[in-house]
């Protein structure tokens, strides 16, 4: 007699034991077609989705970046122009250029004088010129 299984017969010679049950693929003629789920579509919606959200992220923090060296221009104009007086936290500010193209920062409004002006300004409690 032979030890010889059928094909259908799913036997571990190394165990000596059926295992079909425990495979995880098909081993009979009648089981169930196994087919590898299509991932593409799937990966293609969550991958435009997930590139969305990048770009948001990026466009939001490209703004604060943007705003920051806006302000940091502004203080480092500010900061670098000529005035005689210990600014006021909360007080607003003028800040000029004069003829020798020096600015400076004022009190005086601009419609009190004739100075080439570059904004106006309040010092906030953080010590940050913010421009009005």
């Amino acid at each position: 007699m032979s030890d010889k299984k059928p094909d259908q017969v799913v036997y571990n010679e190394d165990e000596k034991k059926y295992d079909a049950a425990l495979k995880p693929y098909a081993t009979g003629v009648g089981a169930p077609i196994i087919t590898i789920p299509d991932t593409v579509a799937w990966k293609n919606t969550n991958v435009h989705k997930v590139n969305k959200q990048v770009k948001a992220k990026y466009d939001e923090l490209k703004a604060q970046y943007d705003t920051l060296m806006e302000q940091f221009e502004y203080n480092n104009l500010i900061y670098n122009a000529k005035f005689t007086f210990e600014p006021i936290v909360g007080e607003i500010y003028h800040l000029y250029r004069n003829k020798k193209e020096e600015s400076f920062l004022s009190i005086i409004a601009p419609s009190e004088c004739s100075f080439d002006h570059l904004g106006t300004f309040r010092l906030n409690a953080d010590k940050m010129w913010e421009q009005l």
